[in-house]
């Protein structure tokens, strides 16, 4: 079994990283074999999340009912091969158990063994006003989300917030997150990616920077990450260095989806690429 990292430790471990020049690398890990081999690849975080489970199944990328109820469960299979390194759990904040006290909520994840969490399921992808307004009429907006990064960050338990606008990121730095994550959209690539949505890399790379920039300006010492869009591959996240200042990648379908279909395909082609003898 692993082992649970206090929220200095992960600091600790993720400064070093980054005073090390190596780009921090959080890996969606929805089964066991993927976070084996995530962690002996050089992860610096496992990242579990609901939605994995449409991923390894072969779809795009899925929010599922009962979301907190199967992250919780994800992580005794998870924890069975990963030995030393922070496991993050997605939580969402609409969702029980415990979503009526978000501490109680927080305090689960922490009792089964997540060393921090992260707003996911997220819903502050959505721009339009009174979409957000209706939300937050029923108490179930991105507010909420803030909230769950205060009250976990009061509880001293390391936070990781999504946002996907440069004012969300300035207001989840202010409620105190110790890693920021500028999200561009649903990954693209492999065989069911977002590619029809995705932005072009350039954009996804300006608009992570904007979202960085916001953060940084609210909380210096945040650590800022990148995810989605357009930037899947390694050599985009070499893109993605060079353009802004992100200090590493959160990578899921990129991590967990399309490096497995591209894998099993070309290998089970190698399989059958023989001519068997004749007699």
């Amino acid at each position: 079994m692993g082992r649970r990292f206090t929220r200095e430790e992960i600091l600790r471990r993720l400064r070093k990283t980054s005073e090390e020049g190596k780009p921090i690398i959080a890996a969606g890990s929805s089964a066991g074999i993927i976070a084996k081999c995530a962690e002996l690849g050089g992860a610096d975080l496992i990242m579990v999340y609901s939605s994995g489970k449409a991923r390894i199944r072969g779809f795009q990328t899925t929010m599922v009912e009962n979301s907190n109820q199967v992250t919780l469960e994800m992580f005794e299979e998870i924890d069975a091969v990963v030995k030393e390194t922070p496991v993050i759990g997605g939580i969402d904040v609409t969702e029980p158990p415990g979503v009526k006290n978000l501490a109680e909520l927080v305090q689960r994840f922490v009792d089964i063994g997540f060393s921090g969490i992260i707003n996911f399921p997220t819903y502050g992808f959505f721009d339009d006003e009174n979409w957000r307004r209706d939300r937050e009429d029923q108490g179930i907006g991105f507010s909420r989300e803030i909230e769950l990064i205060r009250v976990a960050r009061n509880m001293d338990v390391f936070t990781m917030a999504y946002v996907f606008f440069p004012q969300d990121a300035r207001t989840m730095a202010e409620a105190g997150v110790d890693c920021m994550v500028p999200h561009a959209g649903g990954t693209a690539g492999g065989l069911v990616g977002f590619d029809a949505i995705a932005s072009p890399l350039k954009d996804a790379a300006a608009g992570v920077q904007k979202m960085i920039e916001a953060t940084k300006k609210a909380n210096p010492d945040v650590i800022c990450l990148a995810h989605g869009g357009q930037i899947a591959t390694p050599e985009d996240t070499r893109y993605l260095y060079e353009h802004t200042e992100a200090a590493g990648f959160v990578g899921a379908s990129s991590i967990e989806r399309i490096p497995v279909e591209k894998a099993v395909t070309e290998v089970v082609k190698a399989f059958k690429n023989f001519q068997l003898k004749r007699h």
